[in-house]
């Protein structure tokens, strides 16, 4: 391995291909934490950048459940008992999302979503946008065509809704799949071109809008929160996808929702998934809907998104690189040429315990990119200056 920007001591080299070895073996997906510590203990992460959360909702979180579980001894209970079934749990979000409890699903995390969704109701042809989340690709069964809609380098990966219009009705999908915002740029739809969409789009059989970056969106100065989820019933065809690891910072839970046709959420429940919950996400979903903790949440969700605005803007500031608009909390960033990502990614983890996700399998980029997930302030300024102290 060659990088221009730093150079590497005997035990560096042999780490540098170590850890390349461990992205080849995660496929389109990057190597976890936990897997970096079980191969490479020696390997000293300081800060993981290339997971998507909001650490401030982590810490939230962790407040409420040591208080209220550890510290009284529920614990026992969320081990001991079995969770309540899907459904009980989609009554208790269902006020709270102002959704009828028959049109939501509880998912094991987004990804069972997302799998249970293409596999039964994508039938013949899917429509997907890249560069994208690539399980929405991996996931197709065997004799679905998959037909990609390329987004524009210099359109900044933007969707064009005239070409797009044109690309379904000639191809004729019964699935198309929006994420919004994208990923992994974090290109954002505004409100009234999601509805434009599912407007112009009511012969497609199933539109899947993927709503799990929307916490980190905003269209006004006020940050006030975004969702479709109300627009299942006057639009049958459309499902609706939220995980909740990405704004709440809990992955490990797995948890995650969908509201789609109460006609789809039966047929799904019918086919077995009852009890994909957890009693620790189970727990979490009872919390989220509680005002107390929504408005706590929301504190910490505004907080969060200013703190990415201004790291962007720090970002921008850097020569050498090109930093792409985003209303997630990621930032796509384009390498000069003669530095590869893989390169990029492994230098500052070597260097400066900064794990960043390199996009070298993302079909759909154009050139050398990585993504950067959005931390806490002090973390954002020790990501700027390792950053600078590379292409110094």
């Amino acid at each position: 391995m060659q990088n221009p920007l730093i150079k590497y001591n005997e035990e560096e080299i042999t780490l540098a291909h170590k850890i390349n070895n461990l992205k080849k073996e995660a496929g389109s997906h990057s190597p976890s934490i936990f897997t970096f510590k079980q191969k490479l203990p020696e390997l000293n992460i300081k800060i993981d950048a290339c997971f998507l959360s909001n650490p401030y909702a982590t810490d939230l979180f962790l407040n409420y459940f040591t208080k209220e579980i550890i510290n009284t001894g529920k614990i026992r209970e969320l081990l001991e008992f079995y969770p309540s079934q899907n459904q009980v749990i989609s009554e208790i979000l269902s006020s709270f999302l102002n959704v009828n409890y028959k049109n939501i699903f509880i998912g094991n995390g987004a990804i069972e979503i997302i799998q249970a969704v293409i596999h039964n109701f994508t039938k013949k042809k899917i429509l997907i946008n890249i560069p994208t989340f690539s399980s929405y690709y991996e996931f197709v069964k065997p004799g679905i065509e998959i037909i990609y809609n390329t987004l524009k380098k210099e359109n900044n990966y933007q969707l064009e809704l005239d070409k797009y219009f044109d690309l379904i009705k000639s191809e004729k999908p019964d699935t198309i799949v929006i994420i919004n915002p994208n990923n992994p740029d974090g290109g954002y739809i505004e409100s009234h071109d999601i509805r434009k969409i599912l407007e112009t789009v009511r012969e497609v059989a199933t539109v899947i809008l993927d709503e799990s970056f929307i916490h980190f969106a905003y269209e006004n100065d006020n940050f006030d929160p975004i969702s479709m989820a109300d627009l299942v019933t006057e639009y049958p065809n459309l499902v609706l996808i939220k995980s909740m690891s990405k704004d709440f910072g809990i992955a490990g839970i797995r948890a995650g929702y969908a509201v789609m046709d109460e006609k789809r959420v039966k047929e799904l429940l019918d086919i077995g998934f009852l009890w994909n919950s957890n009693g620790l996400a189970e727990y979490f979903f009872r919390l989220y809907t509680r005002a107390d903790f929504a408005y706590h949440y929301n504190s910490v969700r505004i907080r969060y998104i200013m703190e990415t605005i201004e790291f962007i803007e720090q970002l921008k500031k850097i020569k050498g690189i090109r930093v792409y608009p985003s209303r997630a909390n990621f930032i796509l960033i384009e390498l000069p040429e003669n530095i590869k990502s893989i390169d990029f990614v492994t230098a500052l983890l070597l260097k400066h315990g900064i794990y960043v996700r390199t996009c070298e399998d993302k079909i759909g980029l154009d050139g050398e990119y990585i993504r950067l997930a959005s931390r806490t302030s002090k973390e954002n300024k020790i990501i700027l200056e390792s950053i600078k102290n590379l292409f110094k």
